[in-house]
């Protein structure tokens, strides 16, 4: 995995958290216990620090990067999915940053909002607990409730077992020619299956 020192500084990254290889850690990143770092995600910490707190999950393709003005914080349980960009601000806990959406210098999220697909967080914004923002510019359009925060993560979240599950399982090997007869499906996809179908109709 790319890790690489920049000015003495090196990143760190937790014994139990997973950094796929093809992710991107440079300079003065620290990443907390328990986090899925995804491939293709850039860390980048040169104008600042990058932490990234307990149990929380950086996707494919993230970009995370700070700003002369402030650190990168994404606290405890926060998801930064997809394509998305976060830059100079801090993500509150159990955040959701939707598919390819941008939070930008100075934007301080409250725990447990929602940042929709595709919107932009626009820079110095500030959002209460549970925020649902949506839009470019991003503004809030309600408060979720208690109820409605579907994806908070107590340490034992999707992210957070396929974290564990990619320490123990995920190699690199040579694809198969062809399909075996009777193929398995993996963990990950029958624990869907089982809670889809344990869901209210």
């Amino acid at each position: 995995m790319p890790c690489y020192e920049f000015q003495g500084m090196r990143p760190v990254v937790d014994a139990t958290s997973y950094l796929h290889p093809l992710a991107s850690l440079i300079g003065d990143v620290i990443v907390g216990p328990g986090c899925y770092i995804g491939p293709g995600a850039s860390l980048r910490a040169d104008f600042g620090r990058i932490i990234v707190d307990r149990d929380a999950s950086i996707q494919d393709n993230a970009t995370i990067h700070v700003s002369t003005e402030r650190d990168t914080l994404i606290k405890r349980g926060a998801t930064i999915a997809h394509g998305a960009v976060v830059h100079g601000c801090e993500i509150g806990e159990n955040c959701l940053i939707g598919i390819n959406s941008v939070v930008l210098d100075a934007a301080i999220l409250g725990p447990e909002c929602l940042v929709a697909t595709m919107s932009l967080v626009p820079h110095g914004m500030e959002a209460a607990q549970r925020s649902v923002l949506l839009g470019v510019p991003a503004r809030i359009v309600r408060i979720l409730s208690a109820e409605e925060v579907s994806w908070r993560n107590d340490g034992d979240g999707d992210y957070q077992l396929l974290t564990r599950e990619a320490l123990t399982s995920l190699r690199e090997i040579k694809p198969l020619r062809q399909v075996e007869p009777d193929r398995k499906r993996t963990r990950m996809e029958a624990r869907a299956v089982t809670l889809t179908r344990r869901s209210p109709d």
